[in-house]
């Protein structure tokens, strides 16, 4: 298991007159924990209080084609699971603070990890999400990844 640095940003995406404009971006830097077995890779991570899940634990499961994301810890009262693959749609219930909410996402893209030079990967995907009665909304999740002995991020 290999140490890293992880850089997390996360936007809401609103059209405006056909063009993209990001609102409520947030994105932070953590510790994370990195491993490979064959071709998936793992990643576990602490959430932060800019999340507002701090106390959580983060883990991904990452193909060539798709994104499995499942949270765990306090303050949510059970996990949260969600997967994330080109054109398909996901159902399950999201965990908040006050309780379980029906949930559905629709995976606009994903890219696997990618190179991004000076031993950095990257990881994006652009999905719809729906938590039924309370929003919906386009967001685009970044992760970049800097293997600690191999570079510092900006």
């Amino acid at each position: 298991m290999k140490d890293i640095m992880l850089k997390i940003t996360g936007k809401t995406v609103r059209q405006d007159e056909g063009n993209e404009k990001h609102e409520d971006i947030m994105e932070f830097v953590t510790a994370g924990q990195l491993y490979h077995r064959g071709s998936t890779t793992f990643i576990k991570y602490p959430e932060s209080e800019l999340s507002g899940l701090e106390g959580c634990t983060t883990s991904l499961i990452i193909t060539k084609d798709k994104v499995k994301m499942k949270r765990s810890g306090r303050p949510l009262a059970a996990d949260t699971e969600m997967e994330f693959k080109k054109g398909e749609r996901f159902y399950g219930m999201y965990e908040t603070p006050y309780g379980p909410v029906g949930m559905e996402l629709l995976t606009n893209d994903v890219t696997g990890l990618e190179d991004a030079g000076e031993g950095r990967q990257k990881l994006s995907i652009d999905y719809h999400i729906s938590l039924h009665g309370l929003m919906e909304s386009r967001n685009k999740l970044e992760l970049e990844i800097t293997h600690q002995n191999e570079g510092v991020m900006q």
